[in-house]
């Protein structure tokens, strides 16, 4: 029963504190040694390797030892100095692994699982040799499962220890981040340390104890060891700190340098003089070329001494100008002549820029010499020679002062000329844009008369100081007529013979000089100024003449103005050939090639609109369908040409048999079909039988031969009565003409209703060829 009896403790608070503060300086140190280890290398890196280990271990495990202290136990407790050393070992071992891990590049997943799992054991370890060094009457106990819990801390606290230490290492100063860090891990380290301790039982023993190398530790021995530990730290944090600072301005001091070397290099290579002063003005750097040009030392020229090799006549001025600059701050540039080493002076162009710092003080100044003395020179002679060709101009002034005034006089009327010049240019641009325009609007006419009216429109924009008119050759070309004039052009004929116009006969332009009798044109006969006819030509062909007439005013026709009324004339006739050629496209497109009627395509077009315009008006349309009868006899019997020539004289007679509303077209083989606009049922009738009737008696010739009678059958069909759509009315109409030929052909039939559904052959093929 006394075996089981435990032996309570109880801890003295302000050890347990102590001792936390220690944790939380030791982990301060730790996260700054890791900066100083991972910025070193070499020798230096494997000393502040071994010093951090120490210094960080000796806190750890003076944490350890005073958290051990702050429990009082009722009875006298001594530590074994041998496994107490052992212990500190283990703490500087761990921490050195810490350190080891967190110094590199690059700390990986499995970098810090393995460093984690040897500090933590590190650290568990140190504790439980440090238990064991305990030296009293009672016998030590361990809950395992307890025991785990503190080692599994301390692998945790290892691990999370050396992430915020990875981070923080580049951190040069006491950053809030680095005191942060160093709470956590200061307030997490004597948490496996307390967890370690609960995890001890004590119970009595009546074993006698080993106090061999054993000491009993009392109060003063608490405080130096905490005190050392605290002074060894600072030392460790003080020593990183100075020499943090050493590097960095080590560092500074190595870059100036090496700016220095790079500024001196660069200065030297330059063929100028390069120098330097500080911001007083005083010269404190020449470059290399200074020396070899003057041929003196630093010394000698430092300060403001290099006024000794500026040109007695120079250095006031430069002087002067240096010390106003200096006060004001703003870029020097001066020319002077400086001394070279053999005592000869050259000028040279002296230049000085201020530079400032991020404030806007000036804190250097930097400044060239250039060598200018080929410049100069050559700026003397050309002022020599300035010299003495203003002595010569001074000569030649007076004869020059006589000779301006003839030259005013001539330049006035030069200045006359160019701005006649000018205007003439000017109001032959504006007629040359507007015979441009005239060019595109007739491109767009349809019609000869839109073609007259857009250029007779535009004639007296183009020319008008110069009356004109447009005569056009008539379809027989026997004749010219004059289509229209402007400006009050005055033509004795407004009707002539093409030969009566030179310019027609040649197809040329024609000009007749005023008082001139060779070769006078007819047509203008009585005109006493000069004229011009210009033809007008199309694809090679003349289709009529434009006449230019002088003035009273303008006597003269301007020869250089003969291009623009060729072009006139040329686009005119090129208009005029562009509607001709359309016209003949439209008629080949509507026209039956064989007999000059309408088309089928025409026919459609204008049947359907005539069916429209009745039935908006409300008026009749009459429609004929006509068939030649027995039109293939004559084919077998005389030979398609007569065949061809017995459509032709039909097309003609029917052409002729019409009104001038009415349409005569050819809808395919021998059938005809004539629209009568206005026209009734009776009226259709009627005319489809004077159709009939004289056709009878038309004779047809072919090849001096008679080729005998021709007849026709008439199919009559009106709107309304006989269909109200271009469908229905040809129907009705193709159905009366073979009710025509059925009852035997050379008469003519009015239709008598719509065309029902299942017409005759002749009727569905009809309407199938229309629709």
């Amino acid at each position: 029963m006394h075996s089981m009896t435990t032996i309570s403790g109880s801890y003295d608070y302000r050890l347990v504190a102590l001792s936390i503060l220690l944790a939380t300086v030791a982990s301060y140190a730790a996260l700054d040694l890791a900066g100083r280890v991972t910025s070193t290398h070499g020798r230096a890196r494997a000393l502040w390797l071994q010093a951090g280990a120490f210094a960080m271990g000796l806190g750890i495990w003076s944490m350890h030892y005073v958290g051990m202290l702050a429990l009082n136990m009722p009875m006298p407790v001594y530590y074994h100095v041998p496994t107490v050393a052992l212990s500190l070992l283990a703490a500087i071992l761990a921490s050195a692994v810490a350190l080891f891990v967190v110094s590199r590049p690059k700390m990986g997943l499995r970098h810090v699982v393995i460093g984690s799992a040897i500090m933590g054991g590190g650290i568990a370890t140190m504790h439980y040799i440090g238990m064991a060094a305990m030296r009293c009457a009672a016998m030590i106990a361990y809950d395992w499962k307890i025991v785990g819990l503190s080692i599994a801390l301390a692998v945790a606290i290892s691990l999370v220890a050396l992430q915020l230490a990875f981070r923080v290492r580049e951190d040069e100063t006491t950053s809030r981040r680095k005191i942060i860090s160093a709470l956590v891990m200061g307030s997490a380290i004597p948490l496996m340390h307390y967890t370690g301790m609960w995890a001890a039982t004590f119970r009595p023993s009546r074993a006698v104890l080993d106090l061999k190398h054993a000491v009993s530790i009392s109060t003063l021995g608490i405080v130096l060891i905490s005190a050392g530990s605290f002074l060894v730290l600072a030392g460790a944090i003080a020593s990183s700190f100075f020499d943090r600072l050493i590097t960095t301005q080590k560092g500074h001091l190595d870059t100036a340098r090496e700016r220095e070397l790079y500024f001196q290099t660069m200065a030297d290579g330059v063929p100028e003089i390069i120098w330097t002063a500080d911001p007083t003005g005083a010269d404190d750097f020449f470059n290399q070329k200074c020396f070899d040009y003057t041929g003196m030392t630093f010394e000698q020229m430092r300060g403001s001494e290099w006024k000794a090799i500026v040109h007695p006549d120079d250095v006031g001025d430069c002087f002067a100008r240096w010390q106003q600059v200096l006060r004001i701050g703003e870029p020097y540039e001066v020319e002077y002549r400086l001394r070279a080493r053999d005592g000869t002076f050259r000028w040279f162009l002296g230049r000085a820029n201020p530079i400032r710092d991020s404030q806007g003080t000036i804190i250097k100044w930097f400044g060239t010499c250039t060598d200018i003395e080929g410049q100069k020179q050559s700026q003397q002679i050309l002022e020599q020679q300035i010299l003495e060709r203003t002595t010569q101009l001074a000569e030649m002034n007076e004869r020059l002062q006589e000779e301006m005034i003839e030259k005013d006089f001539a330049r006035t009327e030069l200045d006359l000329q160019n701005d006649r010049m000018m205007r003439e240019l000017k109001e032959r641009s504006q007629r040359a844009t507007m015979l441009a325009k005239m060019g595109e609007l007739l491109q767009s006419c349809i019609s000869r008369e839109e073609v007259f009216g857009a250029a007779l429109g535009f004639a007296p924009k183009i020319f008008p100081a110069v009356p004109g008119a447009i005569a056009m050759l008539d379809s027989s070309r026997t004749l010219t007529e004059v289509t229209g004039s402007w400006n009050e052009c005055q033509l004795p004929a407004q009707v002539f013979e093409p030969v009566s116009c030179w310019g027609l006969r040649t197809g040329h332009p024609h000009l007749v000089p005023e008082g001139d009798s060779t070769a006078r044109c007819g047509h203008a006969a009585g005109v006493k100024n000069t004229y011009l006819c210009i033809p007008i030509l199309a694809q090679g062909e003349t289709l009529g003449v434009v006449h230019f007439q002088a003035t009273d005013e303008v006597p003269n026709l301007d020869s250089s103005e003969l291009s623009f009324k060729t072009t006139f004339a040329g686009q005119v006739g090129l208009s005029l050939a562009n509607i001709r050629l359309r016209e003949a496209l439209r008629t080949q497109s509507i026209r039956d090639p064989l007999t000059g009627l309408y088309n089928r395509r025409y026919l459609e077009e204008t049947l359907d609109r005539e069916v429209r315009r009745a039935g908006r008006a409300g008026q009749s349309l009459g429609l004929l369908m006509i068939d030649l009868d027995h039109f293939k006899n004559f084919n077998d019997t005389h030979g398609h040409d007569a065949g061809d020539a017995v459509l032709r004289e039909t097309a003609a007679y029917l052409a002729a048999g019409i009104r001038a509303e009415d349409f005569v077209c050819r809808f395919g083989g021998e059938e005809f079909v004539v629209i009568l606009p206005t026209a009734d049922v009776e009226a259709s009738r009627a005319r489809a039988e004077r159709l009939r009737s004289k056709l009878r008696d038309l004779p047809v010739m072919h090849q001096s031969k008679t080729l005998g009678r021709v007849t026709i059958s008439v199919g009559v069909g009106a709107f309304p009565q006989h269909g109200t759509s271009p469908k229905e009315l040809m129907a009705s109409a193709d159905a009366a003409l073979y009710e025509a030929k059925r009852l035997g052909r050379d008469q003519v039939v009015i239709a008598t209703a719509r065309a029902p559904e299942g017409a005759p052959p002749g009727e569905a093929k009809t309407a199938a060829a229309w629709t």
